[in-house]
Order: C-alpha cells, then structure tokens, then sequence
C-alpha cells in the first residue's frame, strides 16, 4: 500500500479529548464498525479512551456484506461476550433493535433506578466510529428525521452534538475518528477500499490493485460480469494487467487513476454485489488478538 500522508487531522485528536470529556454524561457507547471489515473499522485507540464504560457494537451496512459472514461475526462477537447488532442502518425497524439492546445491556442500572422511583430515564449513548462508518445516516433514522449531515466520504461531521430520538434515547454524536500511525498495513488497505480514508491520502491503483487481489480469491465473477471481462482473465492476467483492461473497458484509456477511483466505487455502492472483507479468522493476521473485552493491534 502506497504512504498515508496528513490523515490523521486535528479534528480527530480533539473529538477524542471531547469523547473522554463528555464518558461521564452517557449511560453506554453505541460503536459502529462497518460490517464489511469489522476488525479494521474499530478503532483500538477507543479502548483507552472509553474505559469499562457499557458498549454496544453496531455493525452498520449490513445490506452491502455477505449475510454469510455476517452471521459468523455475530457469534464471534457473542461468544466474546460483546453485545453486538447487524443493521440495514435504513430499515424502519432500526430504531427499535437498537434501543431494544441498549436496554438490555442497562437492564440492572434501569432496575436499580426503578426500585428508587425513577422511570422512563432516557438512555443517554455516546456514538463513535471510523469515518463513514455510516454514522450519520444512523443518526438521522434513530431520530427519524435529517438532523446529521451525511455524504459517502469521510469527514463529514466535525462537532459533537446531542440528538433526541422517540425511542426514548439521547445521543451525542462524535465525528469520524482514525487512530496515529497503522501498525499492519492491510488494515489500512481496507479502511481506504471502504472509503474510511479520504482517497486523497492514498495511492488509488494500489488500493485498487488490493481490491482486485481479494476479489480473484472471493468473488472474480462479480468483476468479470460488471466490466464484461472474458471468464478466464483472472487467470489470464495479472492484477495490474486487468486494473489496466477494467481502465480501458470503462473509457478511461490507459488513466489508472481514474479506473481505480472508478472501481472503488462501484465496491462501496453495492455495485460489485455483497461483500465482506474480514472473516473471524483473520483475527491473528490484523493483530485483532485480545478481545476479551477489547480488541487490540498493538
């Protein structure tokens, strides 16, 4: 993988002073991980900063993963005592799941209170993610209306702020927030093929060419089919040679670049079929080892 340079901006060191700051006002955190690359989307530095504080992990774009996988993630997750959910983040039922597993997680906080007269406390939940982990649009539907500004790019929101949900919950939203220096480079890899790492910061045709070499051991039929490529051209060629004809087949002449921007594109709108990067298994191979609790790429 191409030099990450300046990804890691001052927005992101202060939303992570202001998440600490602001632990003490929220009853549990609601950690979105991208249900494509559930490993590399978590950021370990959030470990440090939320403490022992409740956790949910919601894996967001559920519809854009292999539903497979998704469901070994799940009992990996829940056999690692991690309470988890899967969403289609724009599901009309999202809102109910979500509160529903938050009181749960609270269930003997909400009975404690309750002994003491207090009730229909609403729940307050700190969200955190990588950027465009879909936090936003989560947001928006939890509230069920567009009070979060959303975009298929990383970045979007720069400040914390509190929004209220009919459900009975309040959330503080925090902006997108990556972690100073990858200690395994194919975490990296993944962050920038799902869009979490602005491609301004990366060498597109490498994370192009990382792309191509995932989907000629999982899914080649689905590049083959969306740029009308011979049956036999992953064996034909190399991944260089078929970034270069996939360039060519969309107009682009020999303009890698362009090809490669193109390709990841179509991968993050669903344009190449479901898919999911990371299986439980790769755990060792991204450094994601200790999660008896929490994960960890030190």
């Amino acid at each position: 993988m191409g030099q990450i340079i300046q990804w890691y901006p001052g927005h992101m060191a202060k939303a992570m002073r202001l998440m600490q700051e602001n632990l003490k006002y929220v009853d549990v955190v609601f950690e979105l991980v991208d249900a494509r690359i559930p490993l590399a989307s978590r950021n370990p530095e959030l470990n440090h900063v939320l403490g022992d504080k409740p956790r949910l992990l919601i894996m967001t774009k559920m519809d854009l993963a292999d539903p497979k996988i998704t469901q070994e993630w799940l009992q990996d997750f829940e056999q690692r005592n991690i309470p988890v959910v899967a969403l289609n983040v724009k599901d009309r039922k999202t809102p109910q799941i979500v509160t529903k597993a938050a009181r749960k997680i609270l269930t003997e906080k909400w009975d404690q209170l309750a002994e003491r007269g207090v009730k229909d406390k609403a729940i307050r939940a700190l969200v955190v993610g990588v950027p465009n982990v879909g936090k936003s649009t989560l947001l928006n539907h939890l509230v069920m209306k567009n009070v979060a500004i959303t975009g298929d790019r990383p970045g979007v929101t720069k400040k914390l702020q509190w929004l209220k949900t009919p459900t009975n919950l309040e959330l503080l939203d925090t902006p997108g927030v990556l972690w100073p220096k990858f200690e395994n480079q194919i975490v990296g890899q993944h962050l920038a093929m799902t869009g979490a790492i602005k491609d301004q910061l990366v060498n597109l045709d490498d994370i192009a060419l990382a792309l191509l070499e995932f989907m000629r051991g999982y899914h080649p039929e689905a590049i083959i089919e969306r740029y009308k490529l011979a049956p036999d051209s992953f064996a034909q060629f190399s991944n260089v040679d078929l970034l270069l004809l996939i360039t060519q087949k969309m107009g682009y002449k020999d303009d890698y670049e362009r090809g490669s921007e193109r390709l990841l594109i179509d991968l993050r709108r669903g344009k190449l079929g479901t898919y999911t990067i990371e299986r439980p298994t790769d755990r060792e191979e991204l450094g994601f080892l200790d999660d008896a609790g929490n994960d960890s790429t030190d």
